[in-house]
């Protein structure tokens, strides 16, 4: 059995819900993982961040706003007035609770349950689309079996056992639909695999069920070799590893969640990523085979602080980095790329949120410099199988541009250098010019 993820854009309206259909009614048994229409989580954001100030007011007009495009929704996408009355019972049901809890204290748990609602509606409404079509579809409530633990990362042992009931007790049917990004906590409590989830569900949900594809569908045809927002003329590419896609998407290929390929890997389950626009085209395939050598594709990853800390004590000395990682360890930030010297240790950050307390405590073993506003610019494929010379190729390609910070060794698989945001363009430019084939 297949897994099937869909996007916002997929399910962004009753056109494009019945597009999804079409395409996932095959006859072949699936498991479809959906996420909220599109522009609806960041709506249930907004909601939520004005019930944390206390603006219940505007809260409660955003809630009738986006409960007015859902009514909307309900009337173009069924035909039969029964099924109508349905959806709006689904509509009526997550927009009283939202109204519920507004007019509650602000927790944690109301905003994760607010973002909620989004995959919730979608959800229902798709699957009772189907019934009213004639196809055979059942939901499978992803609350009663994704998981995550006290750490906040997927419990896939408790997810691989609480499926298979969820599964049977659902019933047969031909097409399974739940929702991604949502799940429930260590504490039983509602909360999410953060923006992006969804993809990250599908491969969780394949390993659970050990599936013989995940597939996930976006707006384009696949991984490109190329930042196509920012750099003409991209080509996609027909075939990745497990480790080269989980490097472009973790220093920035948007179309892939970063998290995604893991449990795909561990279960060698192909993932082979589609255009919703363009089905017919074969996408991206990644597996545990890399289609050749050579460099495959070039990725940029912003939002990245740097920090350089010197000290003539790091000199000889053991256990000074012990010391500063175990800063990061204690306010939980994870480290993007390293550099180090005899006297000095430059590393990234993507989240700030701890950045002033970091810095106090750095402080303590020398002159600390932080530069905001950088970008992590990866290239990625089989570098070791490279012809020689790839290294000079790179820097002269990205002669005159600004570099703080290279990266090459670490992994075989990718290079990684640290620029300027203001440089991130030309430089991405430069490396498809002189770099990518």
């Amino acid at each position: 059995m297949k897994v099937l993820k869909f996007g916002g854009t997929s399910v962004g309206s009753p056109e494009n819900m019945q597009a999804v259909i079409s395409l996932i009614t095959d006859g072949q048994k699936k498991i479809v993982v959906l996420s909220a229409m599109s522009g609806t989580t960041n709506s249930l954001v907004e909601i939520s961040n004005y019930l944390q100030k206390k603006n219940k007011v505007t809260a409660s007009v955003l809630i009738g706003e986006l409960e007015a495009k859902y009514l909307k929704v309900v009337d173009e996408l069924f035909k039969e007035d029964e099924n109508k009355s349905k959806g709006l019972e689904i509509i009526k049901t997550s927009f009283d609770l939202m109204r519920s809890l507004a007019s509650k204290d602000f927790s944690q748990v109301t905003e994760n349950t607010i973002l909620a609602q989004g995959e919730l509606i979608s959800t229902q409404l798709v699957a009772l689309s189907m019934i009213e079509n004639g196809y055979s579809a059942k939901l499978l409530p992803a609350l009663d079996f994704m998981r995550i633990d006290k750490d906040k990362s997927a419990d896939l042992t408790n997810i691989k056992k609480l499926i298979k009931p969820v599964i049977e007790k659902a019933g047969d049917a031909d097409y399974y639909i739940t929702q991604g990004f949502i799940c429930l906590n260590f504490d039983g409590e509602i909360d999410n695999l953060q923006r992006g989830g969804s993809d990250y569900t599908a491969s969780l949900v394949g390993a659970a069920i050990n599936s013989e594809e995940i597939q996930i569908w976006t707006d384009i045809d696949g991984f490109h070799n190329n930042d196509p927002r920012f750099v003409e003329n991209t080509k996609k590419i027909d075939q990745l590893s497990f480790t080269e896609a989980a490097e472009l998407a973790y220093f920035g290929a948007k179309i892939l969640h970063p998290q995604t390929v893991l449990p795909a890997r561990v279960h060698n389950i192909p993932v082979r990523l589609k255009n919703t626009m363009n089905p017919s085209d074969g996408g991206t395939l990644i597996t545990s085979e890399s289609d050749g050598s050579g460099i495959k594709a070039v990725a940029a990853k912003d939002g990245i602080t740097a920090i350089k800390i010197r000290s003539g004590r790091m000199l000889m000395a053991y256990g000074f980095l012990k010391n500063v990682f175990s800063v990061f360890e204690k306010y939980k930030t994870p480290i993007d790329m390293i550099s180090t010297s005899e006297v000095a240790v430059s590393l990234t950050i993507d989240n700030t949120k701890y950045l002033n307390e970091i810095r106090e405590e750095l402080e303590v073993f020398g002159n600390v410099d932080v530069d905001p506003d950088m970008s992590i610019v990866c290239i990625v494929g089989d570098i070791i199988s490279e012809e020689k010379g790839f290294a000079s190729k790179v820097f002269k390609a990205l002669d005159g541009i600004p570099i703080r910070m290279i990266s090459y060794g670490g992994s075989r698989y990718n290079i990684s250098v640290l620029v300027p945001t203001e440089h991130k363009k030309v430089t991405l430019q430069a490396l498809s010019d002189k770099v990518l084939k």
